[in-house]
């Protein structure tokens, strides 16, 4: 059996001990009280007629909720569908119709915006809400309890447990197919980057429905305590990191950007800390520099991708091993049972030498087994031989230390949200003001990128930059919406039509 639940099934772990903590509403729930959630949902949504290889979307924000959800599909072999809070209605209809979701755990702000997209699109599948329940739909809290001892669903290393849906090279998000076998390989790759004990505390600001939830999870599967917040603010982050006497936290550029430029004292705060992850986007050395020296906490400067689950099969630094950073600037060695090769971007069959740039690939047991129904977009960066292409540029020294110079793709990291410029632009198009539009990144001192759109106004039309704004907030989840919208007369093309997103932003950033 390789059922990924059974991480809580460890009778070496306390029924006692604190599993996760989620300080703003005084929540804890022991490693016992997890377990037996997880069962009671998982009867739950068996009662429903959930099966195994269904899938099941989950709209909530971060939350005990949204982890217990995880564990209860995957209990029953079924297939998690994370999607975010901050979907609006059309790009929540993708996510679940695209995956032919037969179930929805979400929430009373949820559930209102399935019921307004009913309205248009018929949804057959069932709603099932944390806040209660009403006409056509289940509440959480009514499904009864279920066995102590229930046991997970026999799957395979092979079985699909997970869809993440990250953004397509056409704009068109793609679910990344993930397996029981590479969510236990990514714990397991995690717990031993990072030297995982029981006796660690995790405080995580990473969104539930990302894959860098996983290292929440990779600190449960050592029997430690994860401490959950739902979205990063900085007072808050440090008086956590304190209480909790935290001794890893989760960060990445801007959180880091944000600690080299907090008051003196902080250190303090911060002091039973050992480790910091940083990922989802470009660490400038000078900060990473700062950082050191101010805070003298290794930072694991992590690379990987959905599609990996994270260092999965990716890269990290090492705590305990600071010459890797190569003065502030590589993401590191590979993980586990991770391969890292440079290609050719044009001929990825060629492999080129150490020092030369090229394509990065990965290869190892957390890469995905492809896209949803997509077998041409699985086809052209999931190699036969098992090599995945990222997209990302750099180049490896004679040591296997990885560096990260350019994306071949387009798409903009803020945050480490990443954010496709041809969805935006398919929404900001759609605005009767505007003729023609192009969205690209720009370096971001805090956020690493920000998204900004060049934008073509017809002709007699007044309209200003909050209308545009306003327009996108409503179509668009708030991260993918651009930072600025720059008025032009024209957009570089070559050949009268490919767009050179590099030329605007060399121009404007």
């Amino acid at each position: 059996m390789s059922n990924i639940t059974t991480l809580l099934d460890a009778k070496s772990v306390p029924a006692a001990k604190a599993a996760l903590i989620c300080p703003s509403r005084d929540v804890t729930l022991s490693y016992g009280i997890l377990r037996s959630e997880m069962n009671r949902v998982a009867m739950g949504l068996s009662s429903l007629g959930v099966r195994k290889g269904d899938r099941v979307c989950i709209y909530l924000d971060s939350s005990p909720e949204y982890l217990i959800s995880y564990f209860a599909i995957w209990r029953i072999g079924a297939i998690a569908v994370p999607t975010n809070i901050a979907y609006r209605g059309d790009e929540l209809l993708h996510a679940v119709t695209d995956a032919g979701a037969c179930a929805i755990i979400t929430d009373e702000r949820g559930a209102g915006i399935i019921e307004s997209i009913r309205d248009h699109h018929p949804l057959v599948c069932h709603i099932i809400s944390t806040s209660g329940g009403g006409p056509g739909v289940s509440d959480w809290s009514s499904f009864p309890g279920a066995p102590a001892e229930m046991r997970a669903t026999n799957c395979s290393l092979e079985d699909l447990c997970h869809l993440q849906y990250t953004a397509g090279t056409t704009g068109r998000p793609k679910g990344a197919m993930l397996t029981h076998g590479n969510w236990i390989t990514a714990l397991d790759a995690e717990r031993e980057a990072l030297r995982i004990t029981p006796a660690d505390v995790y405080l995580g600001i990473y969104p539930m429905g990302h894959v860098g939830l996983s290292w929440g999870l990779a600190v449960l599967r050592a029997g430690g305590t994860y401490v959950m917040m739902e979205r990063f603010e900085m007072a808050e982050y440090l008086a956590l990191a304190g209480r909790y006497r935290v001794t890893i936290l989760a960060g990445m550029p801007p959180v880091i950007h944000s600690l080299v430029h907090s008051p003196s004292g902080t250190e303090q705060q911060l002091a039973s800390a050992r480790v910091i992850i940083s990922g989802g986007g470009q660490l400038l050395p000078a900060i990473w520099e700062m950082f050191d020296k101010r805070f003298h906490i290794p930072v694991a400067n992590s690379y990987g991708l959905s599609e990996t689950i994270v260092i999965g099969s990716g890269t990290t630094t090492l705590p305990g091993y600071p010459h890797l950073t190569r003065g502030y600037q590589s993401v590191g060695v590979a993980v586990g049972y991770t391969e890292v090769m440079i290609v050719d971007p044009d001929n990825p069959v060629l492999e080129m030498l150490p020092g030369k740039t090229g394509e990065i690939a990965l290869r190892g047991p957390s890469v995905a087994r492809g896209y949803w129904n997509m077998p041409d977009a699985t086809g052209e960066v999931f190699r036969p031989d098992g090599w995945f292409l990222t997209g990302d540029i750099g180049h490896l020294d004679e040591e296997g230390v990885l560096f990260i110079t350019d994306r071949k793709k387009d798409m903009v990291i803020m945050s480490g949200w990443k954010i496709y410029p041809t969805e935006v632009e398919n929404v900001i198009i759609q605005h009767p003001a505007v003729a023609d539009v192009a969205v690209f990144g720009i370096p971001d001192e805090r956020k690493g990128e920000i998204p900004v759109a060049a934008v073509i106004i017809r002709p007699g039309i007044l309209i200003t930059p909050q209308d545009l704004d306003e327009f996108c907030r409503k179509h668009l989840a708030g991260y993918k919406v651009p930072r600025k919208f720059i008025f032009t007369g024209s957009l570089p093309r070559a050949n009268g039509w490919k767009l050179l997103r590099r030329a605007l932003r060399e121009k404007y950033g």
